[in-house]
């Protein structure tokens, strides 16, 4: 009598006992599928050695170990289904951000003639703070002082004049913040509002269109109004 040989691995069936076409299709990207997984064992259940049988605990295993994989595959469905509706959601939350003005952490702006510029200055103490506004060759065009009413943001707003109260041409303005006098002279962080002409939703998310400024992640916009 011809003795059956052991049929408990995988690897074997698949080279002894010829699959359905959708298990070559599946073999052939080095993945199984719950179809497959099952005919592997009925397969071998039916081949396996009379005097040798699949123990209880293996066979066990084996379902426990497919329900494992099972269940990481439709955790991944599940992910990326909710990942899709989050998508949606943004694309909505971001249409109703047009228009609005968004203030960020940035010290330069292109504005056109005369367009002026407002935004804040964190002052790191109460007192005088002094803010100038610097062209692209380095000029300061105008002076401005702001009285920081205590340590934080303290608003300020320029007219797009000069310190003879001109406008001053279109081009590139920087702006610098001081605060205290003499050796306790500090630089200030300076924040510029600017208008949302539209927002791009980038793979990393969402991507604020600033007018003058360019673009800019949600995550460095400190204030929308």
């Amino acid at each position: 009598m011809s003795t059956v040989g052991s049929t408990s691995s995988a690897d074997s069936l698949y080279s002894q006992y010829a699959l359905p076409t959708a298990s070559s299709q599946n073999a052939s990207t080095g993945s199984m599928g719950q179809a497959d997984f099952l005919r592997l064992m009925t397969v071998q259940m039916k081949n396996q050695d009379p005097l040798n049988p699949l123990k209880g605990a293996e066979f066990l295993g084996q379902l426990a170990q497919f329900s494992t994989v099972q269940g990481i595959e439709n955790m991944q469905q599940a992910m990326s289904a909710m990942a899709t509706v989050m998508e949606n959601d943004q694309s909505l939350r971001a249409a109703a951000l047009v228009g609005h003005d968004a203030l960020v952490d940035v010290d330069k702006v292109q504005l056109g003639s005369g367009a002026g510029a407002s935004g804040e200055i964190v002052a790191n103490r109460a007192g005088p703070v002094q803010l100038e506004i610097v062209d692209a060759s380095g000029a300061v065009v105008r002076r401005i002082s702001v009285d920081a009413k205590d340590a934080g943001a303290t608003k300020f707003t320029w007219d797009g004049k000069d310190d003879s109260g001109n406008a001053v041409p279109a081009g590139q303005f920087t702006f610098r913040a001081t605060g205290g006098s003499g050796q306790d002279t500090e630089a200030l962080a300076v924040r510029l509002a600017a208008r949302i002409d539209s927002v791009s939703i980038e793979p990393q998310g969402l991507v604020l269109n600033l007018a003058g400024l360019g673009g800019y992640p949600l995550s460095s916009v400190r204030r929308i109004g």
